[in-house]
């Protein structure tokens, strides 16, 4: 049940925003959404840290403003506790579909929701 809420929208644009090419390809720009205790679990299955992620985004799909861009549709959020809210959703890129859980929490110092926990599970092409 998507409980919508002030948090759970500046979740959801902060998604929204790493999905941008051009964030995607600014390690400055993608430093303000990811925690620095960021872990993701990739659809590949590859477990990703903060710095590691900084370095491979502007290589990674949807980096290219003139390539593939994830679609994301079918967004859900729940606010967990005071500054934790849980987002999932769906995305498409290049015709791959992927559903998709993340964490994210409100930075006390400066009042920015960032991603703490982001994973990535493919949907086989007969899934519904």
């Amino acid at each position: 049940m998507s409980q919508e809420t002030d948090e759970v929208r500046e979740a959801i644009a902060g998604e929204l925003r790493l999905m941008d090419p051009n964030v995607r390809m600014s390690r400055s720009l993608a430093r303000e959404l990811l925690d620095p205790d960021f872990v993701e679990v990739g659809a590949s299955g590859r477990r990703w840290t903060y710095a590691e992620m900084l370095a491979a985004l502007p290589e990674l799909d949807g980096a290219a403003k003139d390539g593939p861009r994830y679609e994301p549709s079918q967004f859900t959020g729940v606010l967990l506790a005071p500054g934790l809210v849980h987002l999932t959703y769906e995305t498409t890129l290049d015709g791959s579909r992927a559903r998709r859980s993340s964490l994210w929490r409100e930075q006390d110092a400066d009042a920015r929701w960032k991603m703490y926990y982001h994973q990535a599970t493919p949907i086989p092409p007969d899934s519904v």
